[in-house]
């Protein structure tokens, strides 16, 4: 249960796979990532004329999610990009900076539904850190892993997004060991459970594996308009 001000904003529930035998998940979890475009306008129309995401409710202050432990982070840190490439790449912490930093100003959204409005991030686009040339045509899917043991799967179009991030900072200050440091995954339009913090290794994939969530009933993509919470 995720409560704000003795409010009630989210009950989370889950369930156990063998209990529903009228879903096939094997294929639903390989089945290629596609956009229902009538549905997608339908809900961004519906939500055009207020303030907040459907289902979402706009709070002062991030929610801090530690559910494995805040992890130790290692004085050699790097990013390592493996998995179906043409090279794999290792950039040290130091590396990142090397980059060009994009400042974007976007709205976080938590799955459980609450909202952070007008937040500035800070980071290396992640189309240019990656390069999708150096990626195999094969591959569907960028398998996150984070220092703290915490998995995520994301579509490689949703991945690859020019507003796709890598963050070093948040609002001018860079990244706390609360919020991620050294480096963390921000999508704008896909809920937070994809934007993994403490990211220290990315895996390009073609066949569908869950991640942490994933496991436990979560979306595959997690479309903030299309409310994709839940498979």
């Amino acid at each position: 249960m995720i409560t704000y001000n003795k409010e009630v904003l989210h009950i989370i529930a889950t369930v156990d796979r063998s209990l529903i035998s009228y879903v096939d998940w094997g294929k639903l979890e390989n089945l290629p990532i596609k956009y229902d475009y009538n549905l997608l306008m339908s809900n961004i129309n519906r939500a055009s004329g207020s303030k907040e995401p459907l289902g979402q409710k706009y709070i002062p202050y991030f929610i801090i999610y530690r559910i494995l432990g805040q992890p130790h982070i290692p004085e050699n840190r790097s990013l390592i990009i493996e998995g179906i490439v043409r090279k794999r790449i290792r950039y040290s912490y130091n590396e990142l900076f090397k980059f060009k930093l994009r400042r974007l100003r976007r709205d976080f959204h938590c799955v459980t539904g609450w909202s952070i409005r007008d937040v500035l991030w800070e980071g290396i686009p992640l189309i240019e850190l990656i390069n999708p040339d150096n990626i195999s045509e094969e591959a569907m899917w960028a398998y996150t892993y984070s220092l703290d043991g915490y998995t995520t799967v994301i579509p490689i179009d949703d991945f690859l997004n020019e507003d796709s991030l890598l963050v070093i900072k948040i609002n001018g200050k860079p990244l706390s060991p609360e919020q991620g440091f050294p480096a963390r995954i921000f999508i704008p339009h896909l809920y937070g459970l994809k934007g993994a913090k403490w990211i220290h290794r990315i895996v390009f994939i073609k066949d569908y594996i869950n991640g942490y969530w994933e496991s436990l009933g979560y979306h595959v993509r997690g479309n903030v308009r299309l409310e994709e919470r839940f498979k």
